[in-house]
């Protein structure tokens, strides 16, 4: 399953720092969230990424993760020469990280 079936997303973006919030539609699924939808992965569905960190910050009262990517925007979001680099464009794109979906 793709992470889009159980979480929505929110973003933002600072100089060369992009900020994403997933946040669970069901408050019962955030454990599954807090499980799989680490920063080692999050770093990995953005390879093309040159990321000098991925810092993760759990909100289990609001059912929310939010990541934080240091570098993600080279030069900062009005100078960076990658295409659609900004926040919200890389939250659309995480929506479609896999999730396990036979879990018991």
């Amino acid at each position: 399953m793709l992470l889009s079936e159980l979480a929505h997303v929110r973003s933002g973006d600072k100089g060369d720092t992009s900020q994403i919030s997933v946040i669970a539609y069901r408050l019962g699924d955030y454990p599954l969230l807090a499980e799989w939808v680490t920063a080692d992965r999050v770093a990995a569905h953005f390879p093309g990424l040159a990321c000098r960190r991925v810092s993760r910050f759990e909100l289990p009262g609001i059912g929310a993760l939010n990541f934080v990517l240091e570098g993600a925007m080279p030069g900062g979001v009005t100078r960076t020469l990658a295409l659609d680099a900004h926040g919200k464009t890389l939250a659309m794109q995480l929506l479609s990280l896999d999730i396990p979906d036979d879990l018991p």
